[in-house]
């Protein structure tokens, strides 16, 4: 399959998974935590152009337009913040994670951008675990389900590659699996009367 394909097939899947996302969201099924995808939507734009200057080709696109949707999502998350209490813990995690992203600016070396950036954007896991362990059903397994599946085709889409274009789409993809299997723990512990429709 070309390379081509596989960058088509990450971003078709990319708007597949972010679409009934964003509409759960909008119906108050899913209540997104405003810090993570804050993070996620800096991080992940600036990867994108990371990924460019480390000869990612087409296969850093998807990540590129995931960096667009991510900050939409935080706009809607920042909206709709008043629905959930945000903790002394949450705050940690956000101010750890903006920290960290400035050091990109000032390495010349792509690969260390990544490895900040990624630092970075797994910090930004911390409030949406710590979030989604006391309320399980808020967060949608599918949606990390695909997200990981999504950046698995990433990989292979790239057309160079190297730790500074795998790095960032592996990690991520193993944060979307753990937080999954945290969820889907939880679920099982904790009922309730509406799981239906909260997959």
């Amino acid at each position: 399959m070309s390379k081509a394909v596989l960058s088509a097939s990450a971003i078709f899947l990319t708007f597949a998974m972010f679409a009934p996302y964003i509409r759960s969201i909008h119906r108050g099924t899913t209540k997104p935590h405003v810090f993570s995808w804050v993070i996620w939507g800096f991080g992940t734009f600036i990867v994108f152009f990371a990924q460019l200057a480390g000869r990612g080709g087409i296969g850093a696109w998807p990540i590129g337009v995931s960096g667009i949707i991510s900050a939409y999502i935080a706009i809607i998350a920042f909206v709709k913040r008043p629905e959930f209490v945000v903790t002394k813990l949450d705050w940690v995690f956000f101010f750890v994670a903006l920290s960290a992203l400035p050091f990109w600016f000032v390495t010349s070396d792509p690969l260390w951008a990544v490895i900040i950036l990624t630092f970075a954007d797994t910090v930004g896991f911390g409030p949406t675990f710590r979030k989604a362990y006391e309320f399980p059903y808020e967060e949608s397994i599918v949606f990390f389900i695909l997200s990981a599946v999504r950046n698995s085709l990433v990989i292979l889409a790239l057309e160079h590659h190297s730790f500074t274009t795998v790095l960032f789409p592996a990690v991520v993809g193993i944060g979307c699996l753990l937080l999954v299997c945290m969820i889907a723990y939880r679920r099982m512990l904790v009922s309730d009367p509406d799981r239906s429709s909260k997959l």
